[in-house]
């Protein structure tokens, strides 16, 4: 979203209508809880909803959706709000004893900026006995000044003790024309490249930042070039290949770094040693999940094209997606057949985990080009 609208997020939820409803009314009447768990599918706009939430929880002239225009609401929006924190697992497991233990000290502080803190726990599922245990008390009895927001796939697969300390909110299920539809009110684009974007981002709102960002475009366009070189490179080839894509990938960070530096010089005079040393190993770790995340929307372009070319093998061509790629598409096609498509896609899921276990990126990204080059090749 845009950080200078003049509406808060919140106004903006249109394809969880019932969400948004629920949530204005609750900031409006100051009923809000102290611990909300957002239940839907992947793609349901969850995340989008929290960061909203957080956004009308700190807007600093109160309106119930939050205004988007004040200094907090711009901060949310960006995601550099000290007084917002979003955790996610940090290991292939779930999440850290560690981590839910930083999360717990930082939430006995007081605020920095605002008059309350927000806590995003995204993919609470992955709270295991151990980790959820320590969060339980304070979820039970949190401290005044303080919302915690988890998100989940299904309650499930929950812990039962979690669920039943938080406000269930559950999010309907979008098809893949509407978040196409919402991307395209949003941002003005033909439905078409509305469609890529959603299937790379993964949801509406994350798909208007893609097409609002030249640089996450690149990434993709390099990654679908090295797919489509695969046919012609020798080792050398994709080595260099998968270095020129960390980069791509890596290039949007510079403006985050940008921002965060800023942040940091404007809290310098007020802050103590201890608060900027947090701000600064906040910064450090929300660098490192947006690089991730900016992988594994690379991984996600290669997935759509892929599933691209086994729609064009089986004549379902009217349903491809990568329109502007559709060259690429026919080319793959051409060279492949449908189990080579299937291996290749199954070389994307691999490398999916792989990272999820910290294997370094490059080396996974890597070893996936060699995959998925032997597979479409039907070796």
């Amino acid at each position: 979203m845009t950080a200078a609208s003049p509406q808060g997020l919140l106004a903006r939820l249109d394809t969880q209508p019932r969400v948004r409803s629920f949530l204005t009314s609750a900031v409006a009447s100051g009923r809000t809880s102290h611990a909300y768990l957002f239940v839907g599918a992947p793609g349901s706009g969850k995340l989008d909803a929290a960061w909203a939430l957080a956004q009308a929880l700190l807007c600093e002239r109160d309106q119930a959706g939050g205004c988007g225009a004040c200094d907090g609401c711009v901060r949310v929006a960006r995601h550099t709000h000290p007084d917002v924190h979003y955790f996610a697992p940090e290991s292939a497991t779930g999440y850290l004893i560690g981590q839910v233990r930083d999360m717990l000290e930082d939430v006995a502080l007081a605020p920095i900026r605002a008059r309350r803190k927000v806590y995003i726990v995204d993919r609470a599922e992955q709270l295991r006995a151990n980790t959820a245990n320590a969060l339980l008390k304070t979820l039970e009895e949190p401290p005044a000044n303080v919302t915690f927001i988890l998100l989940g796939t299904s309650t499930d697969v929950m812990l039962p003790t979690i669920v039943s300390r938080c406000q269930c909110v559950p999010f309907r299920m979008l098809s893949s024309r509407e978040s196409a539809e919402a991307v395209a009110r949003a941002t003005g684009v033909d439905l078409a490249r509305c469609r890529m974007a959603v299937s790379v981002a993964g949801s509406p709102s994350r798909a208007v930042e893609f097409l609002k960002s030249a640089e996450r475009q690149e990434a993709r366009r390099a990654m679908l070039r090295a797919v489509d070189a695969l046919a012609r490179a020798d080792e050398a080839d994709i080595l260099l290949g998968a270095r020129d894509l960390m980069g791509a990938i890596k290039a949007p960070l510079a403006d985050v770094k940008s921002t965060q530096q800023a942040v940091l010089e404007q809290n310098a005079d007020y802050l103590s040693r201890g608060a900027l040393k947090q701000l600064e190993d906040r910064n450090k770790r929300e660098l490192s999940a947006r690089e991730r995340s900016g992988i594994m929307e690379a991984l996600a372009s290669v997935r759509s094209l892929l599933r691209d070319v086994l729609m064009s093998l089986e004549d379902a061509s009217d349903a491809i997606v990568n329109e502007d790629a559709r060259d690429i598409v026919e080319r793959l096609a051409r060279a492949t057949s449908t189990p080579g498509v299937v291996a290749a896609l199954d070389a994307v899921e691999r490398t999916e985990r792989r990272i999820a276990r910290n294997v370094t990126p490059q080396l996974a990204i890597e070893v996936m080009l060699f995959d998925i080059r032997k597979a479409l090749a039907c070796l």
